[in-house]
C-alpha cells in the first residue's frame, strides 16, 4: 500500500515538473496546474507516512502558488508543510512555517485565518517553548482585537496570562491580566472582571507588591457591582491578613471556593501564598515572662492587660 502511494506521488511530481517547463511554443510555466499536482503528491506521500517528502511537496506547491500570486493558497501549503514537520516532531521548524503562513494570510486580507494559524502554532509549541507560545497567543489576540473579535482575543490573552503565571513571569502576567480585565470591562462582562481582579491581586502579592495589589482592588471599585460582592469582601480580607502578616487568615481566604475553583494556575498561586516573614507571630515580652513564671502569675498578667486598656483603645 505504501509503495503504491509513493509511486502515485512520484507520478504527480513528474507531471508538476512537466507543467513548469517552458519551450518554443510555451513561454510561461503553468504554475496553477503544477501547484495542483504538487498538492496531490503531498497527500500521497502523507498517506504513505513519508512526511519529509510530503513536506518537500508542500513547499514546492507553496512556491508555485506564490509565483502565480495566489497568496492564500500558498499560505495553506506552507501551513501543511508545517504540519508535516509536526509529524516528525520538528516543532520549532513547524512553527516557523506556520508563522510564515499567517503573515501571508494577513497580506492576503484574511486576518481571521492568520489568527487561527497563530493559535495553532501556539498549541504546537506550548509544551516545548512556553515563551514562544506566549508570543504567538499575544500576536493572535492582537489580530483578533484589530478585527473587533474581542471574545476570541480574550481567549488568546487568557492562554498567554496562564502560561506567564506558570512560568513565574509575574510582571508580564500582571500586565496581561490588566489587558484582559480592560476588555472584559469594555464588553460589560463584569463578573469576569471580578475574577480577573482576584488573579491580579494574587500575582501582585507573589511579586511582594502589596501596594499594587491594594491599588488593583481600589481601582476595581469603579466596576459596577464589585463593591459589595463576595469577591470584593474576600479580597479585602486577604489584603488585611497579608498586611498584618496573619498566615492563618490568608490561608483561610485562599481556601475559599472562590479561589480554589479558579483556573488551576491561579488557584495554585492562592494555595502557595505566604505572608512576609512566614506569618510567624511575635510574642510580647510580657508573654515570655509569664511563661517562665508559671500559672500562678496568670491572674496578675490579666490584671495588667485590663489596666492597659482601661482607658479605652485610644
Amino acid at each position: 500500500m505504501a509503495a503504491q502511494k509513493i509511486n502515485e506521488a512520484l507520478e504527480h511530481i513528474a507531471k508538476a515538473e512537466k507543467y513548469l517547463k517552458t519551450g518554443f511554443l510555451k513561454w510561461k510555466p503553468d504554475y496553477d496546474s503544477a501547484a495542483t499536482e504538487y498538492g496531490k503528491a503531498a497527500v500521497a506521500f502523507k498517506n504513505a507516512k513519508q512526511f519529509d517528502q510530503a513536506r518537500e511537496a508542500c513547499l514546492r506547491e507553496a512556491e508555485a502558488h506564490e509565483n502565480n500570486k495566489a497568496l492564500f493558497h500558498a499560505a495553506k501549503a506552507y501551513e501543511q508543510a508545517g504540519m508535516m514537520l509536526k509529524e516528525m516532531q520538528r516543532l520549532p521548524e513547524a512553527v516557523q512555517l506556520i508563522e510564515k503562513a499567517s503573515m501571508m494570510y494577513l497580506e492576503n486580507g484574511t486576518p481571521d485565518t492568520a489568527a487561527i494559524a497563530l493559535e495553532r502554532a501556539g498549541k504546537l509549541i506550548e509544551n516545548v517553548s512556553p515563551e514562544k507560545a506566549v508570543q504567538l497567543y499575544q500576536q493572535a489576540a492582537s489580530v483578533f482585537e484589530n478585527e473587533e473579535r474581542l471574545r476570541q482575543a480574550l481567549e488568546m490573552l487568557g492562554k498567554a496570562s496562564r502560561l506567564l503565571v506558570r512560568g513565574r513571569r509575574l510582571d508580564e502576567a500582571a500586565l496581561s491580566l490588566q489587558k484582559e480585565k480592560s476588555i472584559y470591562k469594555e464588553i460589560e462582562n463584569y463578573p469576569t472582571c471580578y475574577k480577573k481582579t482576584i488573579a491580579q491581586v494574587l500575582v501582585h502579592l507573589h511579586r511582594n507588591d502589596y501596594v499594587a495589589a491594594e491599588r488593583c482592588v481600589r481601582e476595581s471599585y469603579s466596576i459596577p457591582g464589585f463593591n459589595g460582592s463576595e469577591d470584593c469582601a474576600a479580597l479585602e480580607q486577604l489584603l488585611e491578613g497579608y498586611d498584618q502578616q496573619d498566615q492563618d487568615q490568608v490561608s483561610e481566604v485562599c481556601n475559599l471556593p472562590l479561589f480554589k475553583y479558579m483556573d488551576n494556575d491561579y488557584a495554585k498561586l492562592g494555595l502557595t501564598l505566604v505572608v512576609p516573614g512566614g506569618g510567624i507571630k511575635k510574642k510580647s515580652p510580657n508573654a515570655t515572662q509569664d511563661k517562665t513564671r508559671g500559672p500562678a502569675t496568670v491572674g496578675s498578667h490579666a490584671d495588667e492587660e485590663e489596666d492597659e486598656y482601661s482607658g479605652g483603645l485610644c
